[in-house]
Formats: structure tokens, C-alpha cells, sequence
């Protein structure tokens, strides 16, 4: 495909590709060759961690890839257990000096972890980083409103970004309204649902039959025509390229509302911010 991406632009000047590329649980080679043939195919926003142990794989990807770095937006997260303050900063630099380069686009702190509750002090460190230029723009992962308020009261700076879970089983629209309101982007992981069958479900399945794409491509679509940012993952090539095709699907006002009817109360797949404790 290897086309030009439209963006999305949140705090911060930070200007984002509308669809990004994840790389957990992918190490090694395989992280290696998957990151490659994703920027290949046309993917500029790259999503990795301190704690997926792939940030040299993912760099050296992007290294070899031949496309100008100022072109590639690398994005990775601050584990848990390096909130404190100078503790965070090595932990940032340490993640610089692993991807290759000189400077990671976006980085986030991962979890909140809420018990252990220094997430404002892992915050001062990342806007520390920022104006040492290790880190160009900095946001959060898996943050609830109380945290973002929070953050904003005691240190004055909204993320530019919020990456939480998203798919058509649990779409967050409160708190994608208030980061709406507020100028952050919503970035979503698991947005294909993570292997548990959404994509077998008979309303994206008839959906992407009257579209003539994948029942992936339209859940994908159905985010970006929410104003939220998913990050698919997949090592196959093919299947990459089906998920950056949800950018030329356009569903329609029926298509979105019969997407809408699989929310359920139960849909979340990953960690209660509220009390889930990173390492």
C-alpha cells in the first residue's frame, strides 16, 4: 500500500498518523522483520515498551528501513516499577540509548499503578525528559479521568496522548469524550479484541460484506471514524496490509450503530486502571 497516512493532532504540536502499528508481544527477529514490513507497507507510527523487551529490535527496524527518521513517530512506555523520579529519567534514557537513536518521539508512562501512587512524580520526570530533548512529546497509557485530572492540577500539563483499551466491545466514549474536549488522543490497544472472537462476530462479518474488505478493516474503521487512533498488530505482512486499509473504509451511520450494539459491561479485556499494578 505504502501510502500517505492522514494525521491527528492533539497537544503539544504533536501531529499523529491515524492508525499506528503495536509490536507486544513480538522480540527478536520477529519484532524485527514484522517492524520492517509494516513501514514497508506505508506504517509511520511505530508502538513498543520497556517491558515488551523489543525497544533495540524496533530500532534497529527502523534504522534499516532507509526511511528518514523525522518520518517515523516511535513511541515507547515507562514501566511501574521506574516511577520515582530519578529512577524514571534513567529508565528514559536507557530506552533512548536502546532504540539507536538520539531522541523517542512519544513516551508514555504505562500504567498508573494507582496503590503505589507516583504517577504525578513519573510525570514531572517525563516533562523533565522532554526539556533534556530525550523525548519529544509525552503522554500517558491506561490513564482514567481521575488521573489526567489529577496530573493537570499538580503539574499544570495534560498528556498529548492516552493510549487505553478500545474496541467495539468496550469503546470508552466517556473518557474519549473528555480527552476529546481536552485536546488529548486517544490511542487504542486491542482494538481487533485481542483473539477472542470479535472478529468472527456476525455484525463486522455482514459489515465487511457489504464493504468487500476484512471483518478487521472494519473494526478498525469504526475507530477511526470515532477520532481514535487503534494500533493492530500482526507479523504477517498480508494481514498488515489489510488493517492499514481501514483507512479507504467508510462506513455508514448504520454500519456505526450496528457496530455500537456489541458494547457490553463486561467488554474489558485488560487491567482495572483503577487498581492494576504494573511492574
Amino acid at each position: 500500500m505504502n501510502q500517505q497516512l492522514p494525521t491527528i493532532s492533539g497537544l503539544d504540536g504533536i501531529d499523529l498518523p491515524v492508525i499506528g502499528f503495536g509490536t507486544y508481544p513480538m522480540k527478536g527477529g520477529t519484532a524485527r522483520e514484522a517492524v520492517g514490513a509494516a513501514l514497508q507497507i506505508g506504517y509511520r507510527l511505530i508502538d513498543s515498551a520497556y517491558n515488551y523487551e523489543n525497544e533495540g529490535s524496533v530500532g534497529k527496524a527502523i534504522r534499516e528501513s532507509g526511511i528518514p527518521r523525522d518520518e517515523i513517530v516511535l513511541c515507547s512506555k515507562l514501566p511501574g516499577r521506574h516511577h520515582e523520579r530519578a529512577d524514571a529519567l534513567l529508565a528514559v534514557e536507557e530506552s533512548v540509548h536502546r532504540t539507536g537513536g538520539d531522541h523517542i518521539d512519544l513516551y508514555l508512562i504505562h500504567w498508573p499503578n494507582p496503590a503505589t501512587d507516583r504517577f504525578v512524580e513519573a510525570w514531572q520526570a517525563l516533562i523533565e525528559a522532554r526539556k533534556r530533548g530525550w523525548v519529544r512529546h509525552i503522554g500517558v497509557s491506561n490513564f482514567e479521568r481521575t488521573h489526567l485530572e489529577r496530573l493537570l492540577k499538580e503539574t499544570g500539563v495534560l498528556p498529548a496522548v492516552n493510549q487505553i483499551e478500545v474496541h467495539p466491545r468496550f469503546p470508552q466514549a466517556d473518557l474519549h469524550q473528555y480527552h476529546q474536549d481536552h485536546g488529548i488522543i486517544t490511542e487504542a490497544w486491542g482494538p481487533l479484541g485481542r483473539g477472542t472472537g470479535l472478529l468472527d462476530n456476525p455484525v463486522l462479518c455482514d459489515i465487511a460484506d457489504r464493504h468487500g474488505t476484512t471483518s478487521g478493516a472494519v473494526a478498525l474503521a469504526w475507530h477511526l471514524q470515532r477520532g481514535v487512533l487503534p494500533l493492530p498488530k500482526s507479523s504477517s505482512k498480508e494481514r498488515q496490509a489489510e488493517n492499514l486499509g481501514a483507512v479507504d473504509v467508510n462506513l455508514t451511520l448504520e454500519d456505526m450503530e450496528q457496530i455500537g450494539t456489541l458494547a457490553s459491561r463486561e467488554g474489558r479485556l485488560g487491567g482495572d486502571p483503577m487498581i492494576h499494578e504494573e511492574f
